[in-house]
Protein backbone atom coordinates (compact mmCIF):
# COMPACT_ATOMS: atom_id res chain seq x y z
CA UNK A 1 0.00 0.00 0.00
CA UNK A 2 2.79 2.41 0.94
CA UNK A 3 4.54 1.63 -2.34
CA UNK A 4 1.36 2.45 -4.27
CA UNK A 5 0.88 5.73 -2.40
CA UNK A 6 4.49 6.69 -3.08
CA UNK A 7 4.03 5.91 -6.76
CA UNK A 8 0.96 8.14 -6.93
CA UNK A 9 2.83 10.96 -5.19
CA UNK A 10 5.74 10.61 -7.62
CA UNK A 11 3.40 10.77 -10.58
CA UNK A 12 1.69 13.86 -9.25
CA UNK A 13 4.98 15.59 -8.48
CA UNK A 14 7.06 14.61 -11.48
CA UNK A 15 4.84 14.75 -14.51
CA UNK A 16 1.85 16.71 -13.33
CA UNK A 17 0.35 18.47 -16.33
CA UNK A 18 -0.90 21.97 -15.72
CA UNK A 19 -3.30 23.29 -18.32
CA UNK A 20 -3.84 27.00 -18.68
CA UNK A 21 -7.35 27.51 -19.98
CA UNK A 22 -6.39 30.65 -21.91
CA UNK A 23 -3.12 29.55 -23.52
CA UNK A 24 -3.71 25.76 -23.64
CA UNK A 25 -0.13 25.45 -22.43
CA UNK A 26 0.99 22.30 -20.63
CA UNK A 27 4.01 21.66 -18.46
CA UNK A 28 6.01 18.81 -16.97
CA UNK A 29 8.67 18.82 -14.30
CA UNK A 30 11.65 16.54 -13.90
CA UNK A 31 15.36 16.23 -13.34
CA UNK A 32 17.09 17.43 -16.50
CA UNK A 33 19.07 14.58 -18.07
CA UNK A 34 21.99 16.91 -18.78
CA UNK A 35 22.90 17.71 -15.19
CA UNK A 36 20.14 16.45 -12.88
CA UNK A 37 18.83 19.93 -12.13
CA UNK A 38 15.07 20.27 -11.44
CA UNK A 39 13.31 21.98 -14.35
CA UNK A 40 9.88 22.75 -15.67
CA UNK A 41 9.31 22.37 -19.40
CA UNK A 42 6.33 24.10 -20.96
CA UNK A 43 4.72 23.07 -24.23
CA UNK A 44 2.13 24.51 -26.55
CA UNK A 45 0.76 23.15 -29.83
CA UNK A 46 3.25 20.30 -29.75
CA UNK A 47 6.34 22.47 -29.37
CA UNK A 48 8.57 23.21 -26.37
CA UNK A 49 7.97 26.84 -25.43
CA UNK A 50 10.15 27.19 -22.36
CA UNK A 51 12.53 25.57 -19.88
CA UNK A 52 12.82 27.04 -16.41
CA UNK A 53 14.68 25.88 -13.29
CA UNK A 54 12.38 25.10 -10.39
CA UNK A 55 12.40 27.32 -7.35
CA UNK A 56 14.68 26.11 -4.59
CA UNK A 57 11.74 25.65 -2.24
CA UNK A 58 9.77 23.59 -4.77
CA UNK A 59 9.42 19.85 -4.23
CA UNK A 60 12.23 18.04 -6.05
CA UNK A 61 10.96 15.78 -8.85
CA UNK A 62 11.64 12.07 -8.65
CA UNK A 63 11.87 11.42 -12.39
CA UNK A 64 14.44 12.31 -15.01
CA UNK A 65 13.30 14.08 -18.14
CA UNK A 66 15.00 13.73 -21.54
CA UNK A 67 14.24 13.95 -25.25
CA UNK A 68 12.40 10.89 -26.53
CA UNK A 69 14.55 7.99 -27.71
CA UNK A 70 15.20 7.60 -31.44
CA UNK A 71 15.81 4.08 -32.80
CA UNK A 72 17.03 4.08 -36.40
CA UNK A 73 17.26 0.29 -36.68
CA UNK A 74 14.39 -1.83 -35.47
CA UNK A 75 12.99 -4.76 -37.45
CA UNK A 76 9.74 -5.20 -35.56
CA UNK A 77 8.20 -5.41 -32.11
CA UNK A 78 5.64 -7.44 -30.15
CA UNK A 79 5.05 -9.91 -32.97
CA UNK A 80 4.86 -7.29 -35.74
CA UNK A 81 7.54 -8.01 -38.36
CA UNK A 82 8.25 -5.06 -40.66
CA UNK A 83 9.49 -7.53 -43.31
CA UNK A 84 6.74 -10.05 -42.57
CA UNK A 85 4.19 -11.27 -45.06
CA UNK A 86 1.23 -10.13 -42.95
CA UNK A 87 2.31 -6.53 -42.28
CA UNK A 88 -0.57 -4.06 -42.26
CA UNK A 89 -1.42 -0.64 -40.88
CA UNK A 90 -3.11 -2.03 -37.77
CA UNK A 91 0.08 -3.93 -36.96
CA UNK A 92 2.14 -0.77 -37.37
CA UNK A 93 -0.17 1.08 -35.00
CA UNK A 94 0.14 -1.70 -32.42
CA UNK A 95 3.95 -1.85 -32.67
CA UNK A 96 4.31 1.93 -32.44
CA UNK A 97 2.18 2.16 -29.33
CA UNK A 98 4.23 -0.55 -27.63
CA UNK A 99 7.42 1.29 -28.57
CA UNK A 100 6.00 4.42 -26.94
CA UNK A 101 5.90 2.39 -23.72
CA UNK A 102 9.67 1.94 -24.06
CA UNK A 103 10.29 5.68 -24.42
CA UNK A 104 10.77 5.56 -28.20
CA UNK A 105 9.19 8.65 -29.74
CA UNK A 106 10.82 8.28 -33.18
CA UNK A 107 11.95 5.21 -35.07
CA UNK A 108 12.83 3.98 -38.54
CA UNK A 109 11.01 0.72 -39.31
CA UNK A 110 13.74 -1.47 -40.78
CA UNK A 111 13.09 -3.84 -43.67
CA UNK A 112 15.71 -6.50 -44.29
CA UNK A 113 16.77 -8.70 -47.22
CA UNK A 114 13.79 -10.41 -48.87
CA UNK A 115 12.35 -11.11 -52.30
CA UNK A 116 11.40 -8.20 -54.53
CA UNK A 117 7.63 -8.55 -54.17
CA UNK A 118 7.78 -8.63 -50.37
CA UNK A 119 9.91 -5.51 -50.18
CA UNK A 120 7.66 -3.58 -52.57
CA UNK A 121 4.51 -4.66 -50.71
CA UNK A 122 5.83 -3.85 -47.24
CA UNK A 123 7.24 -0.48 -48.21
CA UNK A 124 3.78 0.44 -49.48
CA UNK A 125 2.34 -0.38 -46.04
CA UNK A 126 5.13 1.52 -44.29
CA UNK A 127 4.61 4.53 -46.54
CA UNK A 128 1.00 4.65 -45.37
CA UNK A 129 2.12 4.34 -41.75
CA UNK A 130 4.30 7.43 -42.18
CA UNK A 131 1.22 9.38 -43.23
CA UNK A 132 -1.06 8.01 -40.51
CA UNK A 133 -2.22 10.90 -38.28
CA UNK A 134 -1.85 8.85 -35.10
CA UNK A 135 1.54 7.17 -35.51
CA UNK A 136 3.04 9.05 -38.45
CA UNK A 137 4.73 11.67 -36.24
CA UNK A 138 6.87 8.87 -34.79
CA UNK A 139 7.90 7.49 -38.21
CA UNK A 140 9.84 10.12 -40.19
CA UNK A 141 11.55 7.60 -42.45
CA UNK A 142 12.36 3.99 -43.25
CA UNK A 143 15.55 1.92 -43.18
CA UNK A 144 16.40 -0.62 -45.90
CA UNK A 145 19.00 -3.05 -44.54
CA UNK A 146 19.96 -5.19 -47.51
CA UNK A 147 19.43 -6.84 -49.92
CA UNK A 148 22.60 -5.25 -51.31
CA UNK A 149 24.94 -6.87 -48.80
CA UNK A 150 27.63 -9.55 -48.71
CA UNK A 151 26.39 -13.07 -49.58
CA UNK A 152 29.24 -14.62 -47.54
CA UNK A 153 28.26 -16.57 -44.42
CA UNK A 154 28.98 -14.62 -41.27
CA UNK A 155 29.05 -11.25 -42.98
CA UNK A 156 25.47 -11.58 -44.19
CA UNK A 157 24.37 -12.45 -40.62
CA UNK A 158 20.80 -13.75 -40.38
CA UNK A 159 19.91 -12.50 -43.88
CA UNK A 160 18.93 -15.28 -46.30
CA UNK A 161 21.59 -15.77 -48.97
CA UNK A 162 19.12 -16.54 -51.75
CA UNK A 163 17.69 -13.02 -51.55
CA UNK A 164 21.03 -11.18 -51.45
CA UNK A 165 21.73 -9.29 -54.68
CA UNK A 166 23.85 -6.51 -56.14
CA UNK A 167 22.64 -2.90 -56.03
CA UNK A 168 19.97 -2.16 -58.60
CA UNK A 169 18.94 1.47 -59.10
CA UNK A 170 15.70 0.65 -60.90
CA UNK A 171 14.70 -1.88 -58.28
CA UNK A 172 15.39 0.59 -55.50
CA UNK A 173 13.32 3.22 -57.30
CA UNK A 174 10.39 0.79 -57.17
CA UNK A 175 10.76 0.51 -53.39
CA UNK A 176 11.09 4.25 -52.96
CA UNK A 177 7.96 4.88 -55.02
CA UNK A 178 6.04 2.29 -52.99
CA UNK A 179 7.20 4.01 -49.80
CA UNK A 180 6.20 7.41 -51.17
CA UNK A 181 9.76 8.62 -50.80
CA UNK A 182 10.03 7.38 -47.24
CA UNK A 183 13.28 5.41 -47.44
CA UNK A 184 15.83 7.62 -45.69
CA UNK A 185 18.57 5.14 -44.71
CA UNK A 186 20.12 2.27 -46.67
CA UNK A 187 22.61 -0.28 -45.35
CA UNK A 188 24.78 -1.95 -48.00
CA UNK A 189 28.13 -3.61 -48.66
CA UNK A 190 30.74 -1.32 -50.23
CA UNK A 191 32.46 -4.23 -52.01
CA UNK A 192 29.29 -5.18 -53.90
CA UNK A 193 29.39 -4.77 -57.66
CA UNK A 194 28.14 -1.28 -58.57
CA UNK A 195 28.10 -0.10 -54.95
CA UNK A 196 29.98 3.16 -55.52
CA UNK A 197 27.71 4.71 -58.16
CA UNK A 198 24.72 3.46 -56.17
CA UNK A 199 26.04 5.22 -53.05
CA UNK A 200 26.43 8.44 -55.03
CA UNK A 201 22.88 8.11 -56.34
CA UNK A 202 21.47 7.63 -52.85
CA UNK A 203 23.42 10.55 -51.40
CA UNK A 204 22.27 12.78 -54.27
CA UNK A 205 18.72 11.87 -53.25
CA UNK A 206 19.44 12.89 -49.62
CA UNK A 207 19.42 9.29 -48.41
CA UNK A 208 21.85 8.33 -45.65
CA UNK A 209 24.16 5.47 -46.65
CA UNK A 210 25.49 3.07 -44.04
CA UNK A 211 28.02 0.25 -44.43
CA UNK A 212 26.95 -3.05 -42.95
CA UNK A 213 26.94 -6.83 -43.43
CA UNK A 214 30.09 -6.47 -45.50
CA UNK A 215 33.70 -7.53 -45.87
CA UNK A 216 34.91 -4.32 -47.45
CA UNK A 217 38.64 -3.59 -47.62
CA UNK A 218 40.18 -0.43 -46.21
CA UNK A 219 40.30 1.01 -49.75
CA UNK A 220 36.66 0.17 -50.44
CA UNK A 221 35.53 1.65 -47.14
CA UNK A 222 37.51 4.80 -47.80
CA UNK A 223 36.05 5.10 -51.29
CA UNK A 224 32.54 4.59 -49.94
CA UNK A 225 33.05 7.44 -47.49
CA UNK A 226 34.44 9.60 -50.31
CA UNK A 227 31.22 8.91 -52.22
CA UNK A 228 29.07 9.90 -49.25
CA UNK A 229 28.63 6.96 -46.86
CA UNK A 230 28.47 8.28 -43.30
CA UNK A 231 27.59 5.42 -40.93
CA UNK A 232 28.58 1.87 -40.00
CA UNK A 233 25.57 -0.33 -39.23
CA UNK A 234 25.75 -2.26 -35.90
CA UNK A 235 29.56 -2.34 -35.97
CA UNK A 236 30.99 -5.62 -34.69
CA UNK A 237 27.95 -7.57 -35.84
CA UNK A 238 27.16 -8.77 -39.34
CA UNK A 239 30.78 -9.93 -39.29
CA UNK A 240 32.33 -13.38 -39.66
CA UNK A 241 33.57 -15.09 -36.50
CA UNK A 242 37.01 -15.67 -37.99
CA UNK A 243 38.73 -12.72 -39.68
CA UNK A 244 42.28 -11.66 -40.45
CA UNK A 245 43.70 -9.91 -37.41
CA UNK A 246 45.10 -7.06 -39.54
CA UNK A 247 42.97 -6.88 -42.67
CA UNK A 248 39.30 -6.93 -41.76
CA UNK A 249 36.37 -4.51 -41.97
CA UNK A 250 36.51 -3.40 -38.32
CA UNK A 251 39.73 -1.38 -38.11
CA UNK A 252 39.15 0.77 -41.23
CA UNK A 253 35.67 1.74 -40.03
CA UNK A 254 36.94 2.65 -36.58
CA UNK A 255 39.81 4.62 -38.10
CA UNK A 256 37.65 6.44 -40.65
CA UNK A 257 36.74 9.87 -39.27
CA UNK A 258 33.97 10.23 -41.83
CA UNK A 259 31.98 7.37 -40.32
CA UNK A 260 29.79 7.40 -37.26
CA UNK A 261 28.91 3.98 -35.86
CA UNK A 262 25.74 2.37 -34.58
CA UNK A 263 26.10 -0.37 -31.97
CA UNK A 264 23.81 -2.84 -30.22
CA UNK A 265 24.57 -2.62 -26.49
CA UNK A 266 22.13 -5.25 -25.27
CA UNK A 267 24.85 -7.18 -23.44
CA UNK A 268 24.90 -10.02 -25.98
CA UNK A 269 25.74 -8.70 -29.42
CA UNK A 270 28.95 -7.08 -28.23
CA UNK A 271 31.19 -7.72 -25.24
CA UNK A 272 31.83 -5.05 -22.67
CA UNK A 273 35.38 -4.70 -23.98
CA UNK A 274 34.22 -4.25 -27.57
CA UNK A 275 31.78 -1.54 -26.53
CA UNK A 276 34.45 0.26 -24.51
CA UNK A 277 36.94 0.07 -27.38
CA UNK A 278 34.46 1.29 -29.99
CA UNK A 279 33.38 4.11 -27.69
CA UNK A 280 36.95 5.21 -27.06
CA UNK A 281 37.59 5.30 -30.81
CA UNK A 282 34.44 7.23 -31.77
CA UNK A 283 33.40 8.98 -28.58
CA UNK A 284 29.88 10.18 -27.74
CA UNK A 285 29.90 12.44 -30.80
CA UNK A 286 30.01 9.65 -33.39
CA UNK A 287 28.30 6.77 -31.61
CA UNK A 288 24.62 5.87 -32.03
CA UNK A 289 22.73 3.29 -29.99
CA UNK A 290 20.26 1.03 -31.80
CA UNK A 291 18.14 -1.86 -30.61
CA UNK A 292 18.12 -3.84 -33.89
CA UNK A 293 15.21 -5.64 -32.22
CA UNK A 294 13.32 -8.32 -34.11
CA UNK A 295 9.56 -8.71 -34.08
CA UNK A 296 9.81 -11.25 -31.24
CA UNK A 297 11.05 -8.57 -28.84
CA UNK A 298 8.59 -8.17 -26.01
CA UNK A 299 6.97 -11.60 -26.44
CA UNK A 300 7.16 -14.60 -24.11
CA UNK A 301 10.36 -16.68 -24.38
CA UNK A 302 10.05 -19.85 -26.42
CA UNK A 303 10.43 -21.39 -29.85
CA UNK A 304 8.95 -19.57 -32.84
CA UNK A 305 8.71 -20.19 -36.58
CA UNK A 306 9.78 -17.15 -38.56
CA UNK A 307 9.53 -17.47 -42.31
CA UNK A 308 11.63 -20.44 -43.32
CA UNK A 309 13.43 -20.92 -40.03
CA UNK A 310 12.94 -21.84 -36.38
CA UNK A 311 14.29 -19.44 -33.77
CA UNK A 312 14.39 -19.46 -29.98
CA UNK A 313 13.54 -16.35 -28.00
CA UNK A 314 15.32 -16.23 -24.66
CA UNK A 315 14.61 -13.52 -22.07
CA UNK A 316 17.46 -11.49 -23.56
CA UNK A 317 18.23 -12.45 -27.14
CA UNK A 318 17.06 -14.49 -30.15
CA UNK A 319 19.05 -17.52 -31.37
CA UNK A 320 19.08 -20.10 -34.13
CA UNK A 321 18.84 -23.33 -32.07
CA UNK A 322 20.61 -25.60 -34.57
CA UNK A 323 23.72 -23.43 -34.81
CA UNK A 324 23.36 -21.86 -31.32
CA UNK A 325 24.23 -18.46 -32.81
CA UNK A 326 22.54 -15.10 -32.53
CA UNK A 327 19.55 -14.52 -34.78
CA UNK A 328 18.71 -11.05 -33.51
CA UNK A 329 18.15 -8.68 -30.62
CA UNK A 330 15.23 -8.70 -28.21
CA UNK A 331 15.91 -5.66 -26.02
CA UNK A 332 14.40 -2.18 -26.44
CA UNK A 333 16.81 0.69 -26.86
CA UNK A 334 16.19 1.99 -23.32
CA UNK A 335 18.10 -1.03 -21.96
CA UNK A 336 21.03 -0.16 -24.22
CA UNK A 337 21.16 3.27 -22.55
CA UNK A 338 21.75 1.76 -19.12
CA UNK A 339 24.24 -0.80 -20.42
CA UNK A 340 26.20 1.91 -22.19
CA UNK A 341 26.54 3.85 -18.95
CA UNK A 342 27.57 0.69 -17.10
CA UNK A 343 30.12 -0.46 -19.68
CA UNK A 344 31.82 2.86 -20.44
CA UNK A 345 31.06 4.97 -17.35
CA UNK A 346 29.68 7.63 -19.66
CA UNK A 347 27.17 10.06 -18.19
CA UNK A 348 23.40 9.92 -18.63
CA UNK A 349 23.69 12.99 -20.82
CA UNK A 350 26.16 11.21 -23.11
CA UNK A 351 24.06 8.04 -23.25
CA UNK A 352 20.93 10.01 -24.17
CA UNK A 353 22.95 11.88 -26.76
CA UNK A 354 23.79 8.54 -28.38
CA UNK A 355 20.17 7.36 -28.22
CA UNK A 356 18.44 10.56 -29.29
CA UNK A 357 20.50 13.60 -30.30
CA UNK A 358 23.00 11.82 -32.55
CA UNK A 359 20.43 9.80 -34.53
CA UNK A 360 18.34 12.95 -34.97
CA UNK A 361 21.34 14.80 -36.34
CA UNK A 362 22.32 11.90 -38.62
CA UNK A 363 18.81 11.73 -40.07
CA UNK A 364 18.58 15.54 -40.29
CA UNK A 365 15.58 15.62 -37.96
CA UNK A 366 16.13 19.18 -36.87
CA UNK A 367 12.94 19.40 -34.80
CA UNK A 368 13.79 16.71 -32.22
CA UNK A 369 16.53 14.92 -30.29
CA UNK A 370 17.16 17.72 -27.81
CA UNK A 371 15.22 19.65 -25.19
CA UNK A 372 15.14 23.26 -26.32
CA UNK A 373 12.45 25.89 -26.95
CA UNK A 374 11.23 25.64 -30.51
CA UNK A 375 11.85 21.89 -30.77
CA UNK A 376 9.03 19.36 -31.01
CA UNK A 377 7.83 18.32 -27.58
CA UNK A 378 9.01 14.69 -27.67
CA UNK A 379 9.84 13.76 -24.08
CA UNK A 380 10.44 10.73 -21.93
CA UNK A 381 10.18 10.76 -18.13
CA UNK A 382 11.87 7.90 -16.33
CA UNK A 383 13.62 6.55 -13.27
CA UNK A 384 17.09 5.04 -13.15
CA UNK A 385 17.00 1.90 -11.03
CA UNK A 386 20.28 0.00 -10.76
CA UNK A 387 21.33 1.70 -13.97
CA UNK A 388 18.18 0.64 -15.85
CA UNK A 389 16.01 3.24 -17.53
CA UNK A 390 12.37 2.62 -16.54
CA UNK A 391 9.88 4.71 -18.50
CA UNK A 392 7.01 6.35 -16.62
CA UNK A 393 5.63 8.68 -19.27
CA UNK A 394 6.14 9.30 -22.98
CA UNK A 395 5.10 12.46 -24.81
CA UNK A 396 5.02 12.84 -28.61
CA UNK A 397 4.39 16.28 -30.05
CA UNK A 398 3.15 17.53 -26.70
CA UNK A 399 0.63 14.68 -26.35
CA UNK A 400 0.93 12.05 -23.63
CA UNK A 401 0.96 8.74 -25.54
CA UNK A 402 1.96 6.51 -22.62
CA UNK A 403 1.67 6.81 -18.85
CA UNK A 404 2.60 4.03 -16.49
Amino acid sequence: MKSRIFQIIVLLMAFHNTINGQSNETSVTGLLYLDGSPVQITMKQGVITGMQPLDEDAAKPELYIAPGLIDIQINGYMGIDFTGEDLDLDGMRAATKRLWEEGVTTYLPTVITADHERLAKNFAVLGKAMQDPEIGPSIPGLHLEGPYISPIAGFRGAHLEKYVRIPDSREFKTYQQAAKGGIKLVTLAPEAEGAMPFIRQLVDEDIIVSLGHHNGSAAEIKQAVYNGASLSTHLGNGCANEINRHYNPLWPQLAEDGLSISIIVDGYHLTREEVRSFYKAKGPEKTILVSDALDLAGLEPGEYIRGERTVVLTPNVIKFPAENVLAGAASPIRLCVGNMMNYTQCSLAEAIRMASTNPAELMQLEDRGILKPGKRADLVLFTLENGEMNVQQTIVGGKVVYER
